[in-house]
């Protein structure tokens, strides 16, 4: 094998100058690492808090609905007929048996001339038959005449009463639709809508108009589905008007629809209104105001500072300077949820900072600090 000169003027096998070039190169890498800068610390994460504040709380929803009347009749000919006068028009008041409308009379009195004319006939067969039974009766006290012709004067006479008592009965029924003919209001109220005009020919109870009794006013409106526990759970409800939306009026729900509308898939409600203002008129548009109180105080938290630590909620409490602090996971017990907050009964205590924002990237003791918003308001 071939040799090499040394630097020193002497020869060095090769494989020993390989090996002493690599250790130079080697420590030239080290010294290079040496002269290089630490990485930098990971940055502290900021965080957003609120501060836990105990309180009855209050929520309310509103909904917009329809001034209607509790009670309103569809009000019907109970006999058909063409109609030859309408005395009312949409929006009158009109008081209890007010002639509202009236059909052609013709037909029922011409009904009143026959079932009159029947009558007659039947009161004249029967005075005959009961002349004839006295006097069949006084012959068979003289023995003139037999039992059997007496019997059969007594079934002419039953059969004659029996002919008057429904050619009377015929006659009350002919004078009933006599009466049926003219159309009277049942209460007082407000007529509402009206289907018919004059000239038009209507069958027995077809809806003619219809009636609507003010004494009792609701309001009526639709709530989805999800929001139906508002209203079991309702501490107060409260009706106000847009003509007047300053003054505000006790109402109570009196109806839930059983079932959803099957096109807006949403649930009727009807507020009775009480002791409405005589300015309440049908038709107006309401505002329906639903107050939910906590019976105990509670600490309102956004949603977003919510944290699940398995299937039990918690919440990350903060504590340290406005500059720099650690988060612990709190669990908490939930009292209810409102629109966009949660509501803690339990698990926190007045004053405590809450994390508000990014909860799902924090751990158990992780150093962080507060948004410069957050610190101000601390400091403040």
């Amino acid at each position: 094998m071939r040799s090499m000169k040394g630097i020193a003027g002497g020869w060095m096998p090769a494989g020993v100058k390989i090996g002493a070039i690599m250790a130079a190169l080697l420590l030239a890498g080290g010294l290079a690492a040496c002269d290089q800068a630490p990485p930098p610390p990971e940055p502290i994460r900021p965080v957003r808090v609120t501060s836990a504040k105990p309180q009855v709380f209050e929520d309310r929803s509103s909904y917009t609905g329809e001034v209607r009347a509790r009670y309103e009749t569809n009000l019907a000919f109970r006999i058909g007929g063409k109609i030859v006068a309408r005395f009312v028009e949409i929006g009158s008041e009109v008081k209890k048996d007010a002639l509202l409308a009236r059909l052609d009379p013709d037909d029922s009195r011409l009904a009143i001339q026959n079932a009159r004319a029947q009558m007659n006939a039947a009161q004249a067969n029967f005075e005959q038959a009961q002349t004839e039974l006295t006097r069949y009766k006084r012959l068979y006290e003289t023995r003139v005449t037999s039992q059997a012709e007496l019997d059969r004067r007594q079934n002419t006479y039953n059969t004659a009463k029996a002919r008057l008592d429904s050619a009377q009965s015929q006659l009350r029924v002919a004078q009933n639709q006599m009466d049926y003919t003219e159309l009277h209001a049942d209460a007082d109220g407000v007529i509402t809508s009206i289907s018919v005009e004059a000239g038009q020919v209507v069958s027995s109870g077809q809806t003619v108009m219809k009636l609507a009794r003010p004494e009792e006013k609701e309001v009526v409106f639709n709530v989805a589905e999800n929001r139906l526990d508002e209203l079991r759970n309702a501490t107060g409800i409260s009706v106000s008007l847009w003509a007047n939306p300053d003054k505000e009026y006790a109402g109570v729900v009196r109806e839930i629809a059983p079932g959803a509308d099957p096109v807006t898939r949403t649930y009727a409600v009807k507020v009775t209104v009480q002791h409405p203002p005589a300015g309440m008129r049908l038709g107006m548009t309401a505002s329906v105001a639903i107050v939910r109180r906590s019976s105990d105080s509670v600490i309102a938290l956004p949603l977003s500072a919510l944290y699940q630590e398995g299937d039990k909620p918690a919440v990350w409490v903060y504590s340290g300077t406005p500059d720099k602090g650690t988060v612990e996971l709190r669990p908490v017990t939930i009292a209810a949820y409102v629109q966009d907050a949660v509501l803690i009964s339990a698990g926190l205590k007045a004053g405590e900072e809450v994390v508000t924002a990014g909860v799902h990237k924090l751990i158990p003791g992780q150093i962080v600090r507060l948004l410069v918003e957050a610190r101000k308001e601390i400091q403040s």
